[in-house]
């Protein structure tokens, strides 16, 4: 019972962070528009620096990962405060934070596409993996200046990295890694039409800035 307690409150917690979307807050707030309504229609950090500049994207930045640390860390606590060590209460909050981002409550369930929670997340799940692939991932972006394939690159490989990383460390790797695979399939997921656009060669590069009409995505 106490752990079903557990569970639900880091949830709702988790879900409720992650539903605060703040690629829509910074573009109502400082722009009072919808960022959803142009460039890509993303509710995300590239799409608003596409559109609003480097000072939205920056606040975005950190919203959107910061919130995903506070919720790993806010459900672990509970745990902690409940005197639950059967399992790790973060894989509770990411997930939630995660799908609060992706189908937030307050926004009609039309939320980004989740990269910087889950960077977020694997910051405070895996540290080691962050710090291996997160580079990586920065630079195939740079060099391509295709945001969406080191975003795509980066859910393909996390549950691979996540299980050779708690391998060389000695842990048991398969609950990390079922984790990863679950992250890595909701992100390919949102990501669908961005990997239609890739094979097709007419993904849009880092650095093409305007403000038009968002284009129907499915």
């Amino acid at each position: 019972m106490k752990l079903a307690l557990c569970c639900a409150l880091a949830a709702i917690i988790g879900y409720l962070l992650g539903s605060i979307n703040f690629a829509v807050v910074v573009s109502r707030l400082l722009d009072h528009d919808d960022i959803r309504n142009y460039g890509s229609g993303n509710a995300g950090m590239t799409n608003i620096l596409r559109v609003y500049g480097k000072k939205q994207a920056a606040l975005v930045l950190v919203g959107d990962f910061g919130k995903a640390v506070a919720a790993v860390l806010l459900a672990r606590a509970i745990f902690n405060w409940a005197g639950i060590t059967v399992m790790d209460g973060g894989y509770v909050g990411a997930l939630a934070v995660l799908l609060g981002h992706l189908f937030p409550v307050f926004f009609g369930f039309r939320g980004g596409k989740g990269i910087l929670t889950s960077a977020g997340i694997m910051l405070v799940l895996n540290p080691t993996v962050f710090v291996v692939l997160v580079p990586v991932v920065v630079i195939i972006m740079l060099v391509s200046r295709i945001v969406s394939l080191g975003s795509v690159i980066a859910a393909v490989v996390y549950p691979f990295a996540t299980y050779a990383v708690r391998t060389m460390q000695g842990q048991p790797p398969l609950l990390d890694t079922l984790f990863a695979a679950l992250m890595a399939v909701l992100v390919i997921y949102m990501h669908r039409a961005n990997i239609r656009r890739l094979l097709n060669g007419t993904e849009s590069r880092f650095g093409q800035k305007k403000k038009a009409e968002a284009p129907k995505e499915d």
